[in-house]
C-alpha cells in the first residue's frame, strides 16, 4: 500500500474548480507543478493531472500524461487490489476516454471506494461501478 500517496492525495480533499471565469490557483498547481504546463482553467479534464502530480509528490512512478487510460501502461497489474493502487475506468462509450484515482477498497454492494481528482469537480472519494473497471495498477517508487 502506498500510505504516502493516500495522504498527500486526503490532503487535497475538498479542493474543488471554481464555476465560471474564474479558476482555482489549486487546480492549475496540480497541472504545472506535474509538468503539464499547456493547462489553463481548471475545467480541462484534471483527474489523470491530479494523480500525476499525488504520484510525483509521493516519489512513485507515474504517466506524465493527461489521459486517464495512460495509467493501465504502467505499474504492475496486482493480483488483487490493495488501498493505494490506481484504478482506472472507462467513461461513456469511447475507447480512449476514462476516470483515474486511487483504490481505497470494494464496498460490500460491489461499488469501488476511489479516492481522486475532478470527481465531482473536486478532490473527493466516490463510488464506481465494477463493470466500468478497466484495471488495477501498483506503482513502484522512482
Amino acid at each position: 500500500m502506498s500510505q504516502k500517496l493516500i495522504e498527500i492525495a486526503l490532503a487535497e480533499y475538498g479542493v474543488k474548480e471554481i464555476a465560471g471565469e474564474r479558476d482555482n490557483k489549486t487546480i492549475l498547481n496540480y497541472a504545472h507543478e506535474a509538468g503539464h504546463t499547456w493547462v489553463n482553467d481548471d475545467e480541462t479534464p484534471w483527474c489523470s493531472i491530479f494523480v500525476d502530480w499525488a504520484c510525483m509528490k509521493a516519489g512513485l512512478e507515474r504517466t506524465h500524461k493527461a489521459n486517464a487510460r495512460s495509467w493501465l501502461e504502467i505499474g504492475e497489474i496486482p493480483a488483487y487490489p490493495q488501498m493505494g493502487d490506481i484504478v482506472v475506468f472507462k467513461r461513456g462509450n469511447s475507447s480512449w476516454q476514462g476516470h483515474v484515482g486511487i483504490f481505497i477498497n470494494i464496498d460490500e454492494d460491489g461499488l469501488i471506494n476511489v479516492l481522486g481528482g475532478n470527481q465531482g469537480n473536486q478532490v473527493s472519494i466516490r463510488l464506481y461501478r465494477d463493470k466500468d473497471l478497466l484495471g488495477f495498477r501498483r506503482l513502484k517508487e522512482k
